[in-house]
């Protein structure tokens, strides 16, 4: 790759009348010289991470009056942003993080509501916080229970493992870690270190990825003193209007730097109670010094009080998108994290004193820890589909994801994510250590056994579900035949027969290829039954377990060992295959981060995941993957506002797939002077079909024909065979102008003249290749060569009038 060379910057150098195609690729990235078809390509703005590139021989394309016809194209790369260094793999392990950051997108579109829409939000910023006390939870029962308390306090144990030896008061008499307390202090330091990475990584990734200010709604980049605005700024921009439209929806500084900041505490507050809980039971069962009764009743105080200020401060008002927030709170949050810290390190000197004849006996608080825990996650995902069904039934949209309770069932899943790898790992951790019920010892937690025993059958129904979903797509194949080959008119002479009886096997074979592809597509429509499903299993599974675990207090095999056998043996397999499925999941992820780490094309195909599922700002978990978007998106509305206004040409905003979204969303932020110049060209786009969907309060109908309104025209392709792209479907006619009839994949159905060889079916890729492409660029080209007309309606924005540039219908 050529060394970038400065463009230009005169506006009276350049000829006039020229246009600019700037590609977005979607998900699983792509290169400069993928997406130009070029290998010499020359990066003209960004860096390593994201940049925009063009073909060498088109570098100085503004002032060249001998270049032929058409636009130049530009390439906007962002394949760094989620599957570029090996390390970020390892965010496949905060899964459960991302997972109920989704949650807060999904909540259904509302009018008139804001109490409501502030519930909601503060009902995922808590299901989140449970969610990091239950990570920090689970690797305490594995180092402090597990191994320090449990494994430690026997004989045999310790043993066997020499790095626990000097742990064992057998194996070491009178040794200084020898006594519970100082043992638990040693092991506190695994999930100490644990919150101090993911804090790390949280600050880190910010400022990498997320610390990209968008251009003030006002504020013009690239403007000259001989500029002429050709339509009047926004006032008061966002108001009234779609939340993407707000200045400050791509900017979440504030708030992520908050939650950091509660996060971390709880993280910390957990370990501390997990340190000072049996040191407090100790003492309240023995007469010990009265100095060391007022220490813990002190310590437990201060853990008490700064769980509260750490509550309060998640409580607190969520994002602020009207503006861009560039302030952050006053020292209070920003020093919780530090009080937090004084309380473990309080915590840690009070476990650490000596109490004669303490030893480690049984569990630590395990069962009682996690039940109320789960109890929490349960009353607000409770909570949360109230206030979901109150928000949906203000203003319902007939498509919308399981009528509104999208957000709480994705919820459940995130804490279902994160019970399998808290219990997979204490399950896999109390096989390996040899941790066994006993007198002695304990074992794990009795609710993580009840846990496994009903991950089978939750599983079973979910395979149920997959497999009749699976069955109806091979039966809509055969139904489908016939229909594929009247979809062909312009073949019908190079056609043995219509009818399927006298068809040729190559003609059958060709048909029910074609018919495959397309009913195997429309499987993605039905996701929303599986989400349903597995979030209902687990509500109930989830209440058979901890129903199970409190009234018999013993796990499930040996709960139910009176029981007939064939029932016993059942449950005991379930639970055996259960905790082995856990573990194997918590393995399969550790080691598809490990092979991504190593393997570039491994860790492109995780990429795609996070494409999904990172593209939102963290606005409930700060722990979750970094948004890529929030450096993506400032960067396509500098680059679309700082060349349209540099050279007064228009610009095709042409996006694929996940880059359909990223254009749309920088589309929605363009200042009114520029969109009259610039054009939107989607395809294979997931804009309705899953964004509008699971996303309704920023892609719902009303969003999409507010951007249809605010951009000069808009084009979008989609194909049958596509299993993520569709079509916008707008009400009226300009649902048909922007979406027209889906493009036939394949290009032919048999071999003709044009196509001597068989064409492939395409599916999601290759959109440039169809004809159709070129020519609906060509036409939204055309549609820009006209001036912006106001439209006749305006837009009220909080008293003040604004024409909005008309929707030109193609």
């Amino acid at each position: 790759m050529k060394r970038a060379r400065r463009e230009p910057s005169d506006p009276s150098s350049r000829a006039a009348g020229t246009a600019l195609e700037l590609l977005v690729h979607g998900v699983g990235g792509a290169s400069a010289p993928e997406l130009l078809n070029d290998p010499r390509t020359v990066r003209v703005t960004g860096d390593d991470t994201a940049a925009v590139h063009r073909r060498a021989d088109d570098l100085d394309a503004e002032i060249r009056r001998d270049r032929g016809e058409g636009p130049v194209p530009e390439a906007y790369v962002w394949s760094n942003l989620t599957s570029g260094s090996g390390a970020r793999a390892l965010w496949l392990l905060l899964l459960p993080f991302m997972v109920v950051n989704l949650a807060h997108w999904m909540r259904p579109a509302a009018v008139g509501r804001p109490r409501a829409v502030r519930a909601y939000a503060l009902c995922v910023r808590l299901a989140a916080l449970t969610l990091t006390v239950l990570l920090v939870a689970a690797v305490c029962e594995v180092a402090l229970d597990l191994a320090a308390w449990q494994c430690a306090g026997v004989r045999d144990c310790a043993a066997e493992r020499a790095w626990l030896a000097f742990f064992s008061p057998e194996l070491s008499p009178g040794g200084w870690w020898t006594p519970p307390g100082r043992r638990l202090v040693v092991a506190a330091l695994l999930p100490t270190a644990l919150t101090a990475l993911l804090w790390y990584l949280s600050r880190r990734t910010w400022r990498a990825y997320e610390s990209q200010e968008p251009p003030e709604p006002d504020e013009d980049p690239a403007a000259g003193p001989h500029d002429a605005r050709e339509s009047e700024p926004r006032s008061d921009p966002g108001a009234e209007r779609g939340p993407l439209t707000r200045p400050g929806f791509w900017y979440g500084r504030r708030l992520v730097a908050r939650l950091r900041a509660a996060h971390t505490a709880a993280a910390l507050l957990t370990v501390a109670a997990t340190i000072t809980a049996p040191a407090l039971r100790f003492d309240r069962r023995h007469d010990g010094p009265a100095a060391l009764d007022l220490l813990g009743a002190a310590v437990g105080a201060i853990i008490a009080v700064v769980a509260l200020l750490t509550c309060a401060v998640v409580c607190r008002r969520g994002r602020s998108e009207r503006r861009l927030d560039r302030e952050l709170d006053g020292p209070r949050v920003r020093f919780l994290p530090v009080a937090a810290a004084g309380a473990l390190v309080l915590s840690a000197g009070y476990a650490s004193w000596s109490r004669p004849g303490w030893s480690s006996e049984g569990r630590l608080l395990g069962d009682q820890a996690f039940g109320a825990l789960m109890v929490v996650q349960w009353a607000l995902v409770l909570a949360l589909a109230v206030i979901a069904r109150i928000l949906y039934r203000t203003a319902p949209a007939p498509r919308t994801v399981l009528g509104g309770l999208a957000g709480p069932a994705v919820t459940v899943v995130a804490c279902a994510l994160a019970g399998v790898l808290a219990g997979g790992g204490a399950q896999r951790a109390a096989s390996w250590l040899d941790v066994d019920t006993g007198p002695a010892v304990g074992g794990p937690p009795v609710l993580l056994g009840w846990h496994a025993a009903v991950l089978v059958p939750l599983l079973l129904v979910v395979l149920a579900v997959l497999l009749g979903f699976g069955v109806g797509a091979v039966r809509r194949t055969g139904t489908e035949v016939d229909g594929v080959r009247t979809d062909y008119p312009d073949e019908e002479e190079h056609r043995p027969s219509s009818d399927s009886s006298q068809a040729g096997p190559e003609d059958t074979d060709r048909a029910r290829a074609i018919a495959r592809a397309r009913s195997w597509a429309e499987l993605t429509d039905r996701a929303p039954a599986v989400i349903g499903t597995l979030a209902a299993g687990t509500l109930v599974c989830g209440a058979g377990a901890l129903l199970g675990a409190w009234v018999t207090r013993e796990p499930p095999g040996r709960a139910l060992s009176t029981a007939p056998e064939p029932l016993a043996r059942a449950v005991e397999l379930a639970q055996e295959a259960g905790s082995w499925l856990a573990g194997a999941g918590f393995l399969l992820l550790a080691l598809s981060a490990r092979r991504a780490y190593r393997d570039p094309k491994a860790r492109r195909t995780i990429g795609i995941l996070w494409d999904v599922g990172t593209f939102w700002p963290r606005a409930a978990h700060p722990f979750a993957p970094p948004c890529y978007a929030e450096r993506a998106v400032p960067d396509l509305i500098w680059r679309v506002q700082t060349w349209t206004r540099r050279t007064r040409g228009r610009l095709v905003l042409s996006g694929h797939s996940q880059g359909s979204v990223l254009a749309a969303a920088a589309a929605w932020q363009l200042a009114p002077d520029i969109r009259g110049r610039v054009a939107l060209l989607t395809y294979g786009s997931p804009l309705e079909r899953l964004y509008g969907r699971w996303f309704p309060s920023c892609f719902g109908p009303e969003s999409l024909a507010e951007l249809h309104r605010d951009v000069h025209c808009w084009r979008n392709l989609h194909r049958r065979t596509d299993p993520i792209g569709g079509p916008v479907l707008l009400a009226g006619e300009h649902g048909r102008a922007v979406d027209g009839t889906p493009l036939q994949d394949p290009l032919a159905y048999g071999r003709t003249p044009g196509h001597p060889l068989p064409a492939p079916i395409l599916g999601h890729f290759q959109y440039q290749a169809d004809p159709a492409f070129a020519e609906a660029r060509a036409r939204l080209l055309d549609r820009l060569q006209a001036p912006v007309v106001p439209a006749a309606r305006h837009c009220t924005d909080r008293g003040h009038h604004r024409p909005v540039p008309q929707a030109r219908a193609d």
